[in-house]
């Protein structure tokens, strides 16, 4: 099989701390959003065109942008949800950003991590919003409705509260399912059930959890990526939950540095990046095992790990890459962003042929 590669297409220098970058869906346009020096929000429009990235728009808020998605909105709309630093969850009609169309000031402390499911046709069920905090809460909004959340996720009284760093939707394959995966910087990694309104599996992995992804949102769950501090990765079977040991995992060691983020491929499940604290792009593929459930000394079912393949490596920056996102629309083109105050437009070849 020959390897892909990791071809730098578009390379921009911008004059501020870029957080986080998504592709707008059905569009060669994608958006980035960071921090200028003065503490004000960045949220810039690019257009690839003629073998560049030309910038059609940009905004300039009174709070820094830290994290946004398209994953609630309508493919007519394409609406941004973000969250910033003033701990507000705001949405955005990139056609008119004077005003968001949506706030709330959802959270006491940053607004670290956010995603939407329920839009674009992915995922069953109402268009909702999760935002995570430093305030240690998880909240889910749906936009329909007025300011308070529709769930929320926070440490009872007496218990300690901890810096959620992640969250992401998932297991919403039916109009009444709904899971939400959320890391914390202790190492806690927590599956909440929306329908039941519980904890369904927590676990520990000892270092903090950068970024937890499902490899679908619309199917039932699947498997779930997690990366972490310490150059960790984890990738978690989902499909067979024991009583006891919880969900199989594979863990790998990489990038000999944070692990700041695992983004699947949409064409391809089981393809997935992961960015470094050192500047670097790993391609992983993960190989199912011969079976995926066997059963235990007590005959009690239990799920079998597959194992990770690493299909190619590189370096981009001297900087931490920051944030990165998939086309959904054309295989293998990839945006990103980095500390060195860098945007990229990537091409990743050969992935129809793995």
């Amino acid at each position: 099989m020959e390897k892909p590669q990791i071809l730098a297409h578009i390379q921009k220098s911008l004059n501020y701390t870029l957080f986080d970058c998504k592709w707008i869906p059905s569009s060669a346009k994608f958006v980035v959003l960071g921090n200028h020096a003065r503490g004000t929000g960045a949220l810039q429009v690019y257009e690839i065109a003629h073998g560049d990235a030309q910038l059609i728009s940009e905004a300039e808020k009174p709070s820094a942008f830290k994290c946004g998605t398209f994953g609630a909105s309508s493919l007519q709309q394409r609406y941004l949800a973000t969250g910033n630093f003033d701990g507000a969850m705001q949405i955005w009609d990139l056609e008119s950003t004077q005003v968001p169309i949506y706030s709330v000031k959802g959270h006491k402390e940053i607004v670290n991590c956010i995603d939407g499911v329920g839009g674009l046709g992915i995922g069953e069920g109402a268009p909702e919003i999760v935002t995570g905090s430093r305030d240690g809460s998880v909240k889910v909004w749906d936009p329909r409705q007025k300011d308070d959340p529709v769930a929320t996720m926070a440490p009872g009284e007496g218990e300690e509260r901890r810096d959620c760093w992640t969250v992401a939707f998932g297991h919403a394959y039916n109009p009444h399912d709904r899971c939400i995966a959320a890391g914390y910087d202790n190492g806690d990694i927590k599956l909440f059930d929306l329908r039941s309104m519980s904890v369904k599996w927590e676990t520990n992995v000892k270092n903090g959890v950068c970024s937890v992804e499902f490899d679908r949102k619309d199917i039932n769950m699947n498997k779930l990526v997690a990366t972490c501090l310490e150059s960790s990765i984890h990738v978690y079977d989902l499909r067979t939950q024991h009583p006891k040991r919880g969900f199989a995992c594979v863990s790998e060691k990489s990038h000999k540095s944070t692990v700041w983020l695992g983004k699947h491929l949409p064409q391809n499940r089981d393809i997935f990046m992961t960015l470094g604290g050192s500047g670097s792009l790993h391609l992983w593929k993960y190989n199912y095992p011969g079976k995926r459930v066997q059963e235990d000394s007590e005959g009690v079912e239990e799920g079998v790990a597959g194992n990770l393949s690493l299909l190619q490596n590189t370096v981009m920056s001297t900087q931490p890459i920051s944030g990165f996102d998939w086309s959904p629309d054309k295989c293998g083109l990839c945006v990103c962003t980095a500390f060195d105050q860098t945007l990229r437009v990537l091409i990743v070849t050969k992935l129809n042929r793995i």
